[in-house]
């Protein structure tokens, strides 16, 4: 499989780690969100993303230089119809991902891959609706936050899906220094289904907002657990308004299934407005 050039629709935090990975893979990408300043200004984080890494020592900055003008920000009437594959990162919102899937069948070549990285709705419902030479080529690419850093990718294959397809992406994204996995159309797929409990268990832990109990749940799971981050550390970086998002879908996917119930400290949290990173405020302060 050859890959040159990638849009990726969808400028938010997980747009433009995506973005950003597949321009180090020295692919042309092109940006694009509902929201053009957004979208730029999303582009500017990337340059300064790249700068740091330099600065770091772990880009070589002639590299960096060749990167930068790889990556356009576009409005989605000026994207490029040739290009291999296009990702939609949009907020989870099923309706308006559907609608953007029908636009870019019209829109994109006959053999463009067309993947979304929803984190829960199922791939064969969103891709319903596209021609039936389209469904063959459509997916979901389910990148985990950061996505230049963090390794893994679930391919999720509709029942439609040319397998051989999904097989040549899995591949491709290894031979990058990926670890792609193959998971089935079901709710969560793989990472999400089991993370609800690693969030809810957490959440029922500390059953109302008390940092003490939050800071001690994040340190175990750390010391003790082995994990990078907390739960509550997690959730802040993901943000907790698409952590509540995500958590609501699942639990709706499995017919109200106790073990997916959100939790109301969740919903607390987002209708405060504390989402966590983005808004400098979560269960920690970032101020």
């Amino acid at each position: 499989m050859e890959i040159k050039s990638v849009v990726v629709i969808g400028t938010g935090t997980m747009g433009q780690g995506i973005a950003q990975w597949f321009l180090q893979q020295s692919l042309t990408v092109e940006m694009v969100d509902s929201n053009f300043e957004f979208a730029q200004a999303g582009q500017a984080k990337i340059y300064d993303q790249l700068d740091t890494l330099v600065t770091k020592g772990k880009l070589q900055s002639a590299d960096v230089e060749k990167f930068k003008p790889r990556l356009q920000v576009k409005h989605l009437a000026e994207i490029d119809p040739q290009a291999d594959l296009i990702v939609e990162a949009i907020y989870e919102d099923k309706e308006a991902k559907k609608d953007l899937f029908r636009k870019l069948d019209e829109m994109m070549k006959p053999n463009a891959i067309i993947a979304s990285n929803t984190s829960s709705f199922p791939i064969t419902e969103l891709g319903k609706d596209l021609s039936d030479a389209r469904q063959k080529r459509f997916l979901g690419l389910h990148f985990f936050n950061p996505a230049t850093i963090m390794k893994l990718v679930e391919v999720i294959n509709g029942l439609e899906t040319d397998r051989s397809i999904s097989t040549e992406l899995i591949t491709w994204f290894n031979q990058k220094g990926k670890v792609a996995c193959e998971c089935n159309d079901a709710p969560g797929f793989i990472v999400n289904r089991v993370a609800r409990n690693f969030y809810g268990e957490s959440l029922r832990a500390v059953e109302t907002y008390d940092l003490e109990k939050i800071k001690e749940v994040d340190k175990v799971m750390r010391e003790v657990g082995g994990f990078k981050m907390g739960p509550f550390e997690l959730m802040d970086l993901i943000g907790i308004d698409v952590n509540l998002s995500v958590t609501e879908s699942v639990y709706k996917a499995f017919f109200d299934e106790p073990r997916f119930k959100p939790h109301r400290l969740q919903k607390e949290m987002v209708d405060g407005k504390r989402y966590g990173r983005k808004t400098k405020k979560g269960f920690y302060s970032y101020e």
